[in-house]
This record gives structure tokens, C-alpha cells and sequence, in this order.
């Protein structure tokens, strides 16, 4: 069975390896610029620099239909700069899953393909999609709705070590990032991380660097741009969360329960 995931960052990224490893074959699109936070295990960061490893599972940069098979059939995720998705009208899946994660339906529709699975707020199963995965952190994370949408958008980062608001990083400024550290980096309290436009991005807490987002990179002034793990257990920056494989298992069971001979 042929998957498109539109989004290709690190929650996308728990999909494409949960379904790869189940045998699907995935294809994966994104920015030209890829904006993902957790670069450490995102397939977009292939896109960047022509292939990306996240744990066990290896994507490759695609620019062609033609080259989207033959990475597929040497075992690797094809993915491609190609933020509107033609691709979509190229290869004709039989799976659409919109991992994009903008809070709202970027233009998502119910005909792209025979499934098309919404995750996160911004979708309605039944209107837009065939079924809506649920993204907020709490009971009902990872759960596959056939009818309705999910929880709406608090703008309030889910709770971890004991921290919320306080864990992500925010673009002080317009204007272009500069990284003074690096993703596995320890910090505290008051360090700078970086810069835009000579306004320094401060951490307000303690832990480990667990993504930040690529030196270089055009930001606007309160995109999150970081994000510090409280936890500060270093080799989380190289494992896809557990948050990203419960949304995974809920597209899983879409796609089986959907699919049903």
C-alpha cells in the first residue's frame, strides 16, 4: 500500500517509521526550507542534506516520480521539497495522511485518495477526511476519530518533567537564526542558544537542547525555534517521541479499520 504524508517533521516522521517498518511504502513532502524543530529525527532534514537517518530507517531526497520509485524500491522513504503536494496527483496513492501539524487544513481534501487521515485540529472526519487522529497530549493522544474533529488548539505545549510554555524556544525577533549551541547540547537557565538579528534567544529552564531549529533559517518573531527537555537525558534527542509513535498507531489503525476487505 502506497502512503503520502504531507509534513515531513518529526511527528510525521513517527508515522513514516512506524509505517515503514510495517511495510507500507511511504513518500513523504515538505518545505523547500524545512521549518522542524527535532532536525535529529526528522526525514525532512533529507531535503537539506540529500538523505536522513532516524533511528533504524533511512530517507533519501527525491525529485522526480521516477526517482520516488526507485528510492522506494531500494527500501529508503523518498521525500521531496514540494510543500503543495503534486505529487500526490503524480503517483496516486492509496493513502493520503496530513501531518503538516499547522493547526488548521492547509487544502487537505477528502478526494485526494481512497484514505485520507487529518491529524491534529483542523480537520473533520467525514467532511475533509476519512478520520482525524487526535495530537493533544493527555487520555485521548494518538486516538483515531471516525466522526467529528479533534480537540481544538490550546496554543499550550504539552507538559514534560514538569514543564509546559516554559520548555519551548520563540524567535525573539524577524530576521535570520544564528545557533550558539547545537541539538544535545546541556543547558541552563539564562544561556543563550542563538540570535536573530542580534537579539539573543535565552533558555528558561534547565535540561538538554532536544531540537532547535537550523542555523540560517528566516524566522518571524515568536516562531518556536527550540525546544529544551527538562528531562535532560541526551539520548531522547535521537529517539522519535512517544507522543509521535501514539499518533502513528492511530493512522495505523485508520488505515487497517478503512481498508477492511
Amino acid at each position: 500500500m502506497l502512503v503520502v504524508i504531507k509534513g515531513a517533521g518529526d511527528l510525521a516522521s513517527g508515522v513514516a517509521l512506524r509505517l515503514h517498518h510495517s511495510g507500507f511504502k511511504v513518500v513523504m513532502t515538505d518545505l523547500s526550507h524545512p521549518l522542524a524543530i527535532r532536525r535529529t529525527v526528522a526525514f525532512c532534514e533529507a531535503i537539506r542534506n540529500g538523505e536522513m537517518a532516524v533511528e533504524d530507517v533511512t530517507a533519501k531526497l527525491a525529485t522526480t516520480k521516477d526517482e520516488v520509485f526507485s528510492i522506494l524500491d531500494e527500501g529508503f522513504i523518498p521525500v521531496l521539497a514540494d510543500p503543495e503536494a503534486n505529487i500526490i496527483s503524480e503517483i496516486h496513492p492509496d493513502v493520503v495522511v496530513d501531518a503538516i501539524l499547522a493547526k488548521r487544513n492547509l487544502g487537505t481534501t477528502i478526494t485526494d485518495a481512497k484514505t485520507v487521515i487529518g491529524i491534529g485540529p483542523g480537520f473533520t472526519a467525514g467532511k475533509d477526511c476519512h478520520a482525524v487522529i487526535e495530537s493533544m497530549r493527555g487520555h485521548t493522544l494518538g486516538r483515531a476519530i471516525y466522526e467529528g474533529a479533534a480537540l481544538p488548539n490550546t496554543n499550550i505545549p504539552g507538559l514534560i518533567g514538569g514543564f509546559a510554555g516554559e520548555r519551548v524556544l520563540r524567535a525573539p525577533a524577524d530576521g535570520v537564526f544564528t545557533s550558539v549551541h547545537k541539538i544535545g547540547d546541556i543547558v541552563k537557565t539564562g544561556d543563550v542558544i542563538g540570535y536573530v538579528e542580534g537579539k539573543p534567544m535565552v533558555s528558561t529552564i534547565d535540561g538538554v537542547l532536544r531540537g532547535l531549529i537550523s542555523d540560517g533559517t528566516p524566522v518571524r518573531e515568536g516562531l518556536k525555534s527550540g525546544d529544551v527537555d527538562p528531562r535532560g537525558e541526551t539520548s531522547y534527542c535521537t529517539l522519535v517521541s512517544d507522543k509521535a509513535l501514539a499518533i502513528a498507531g492511530g493512522v495505523m489503525e485508520a488505515i487497517l479499520k478503512l481498508n477492511r476487505s
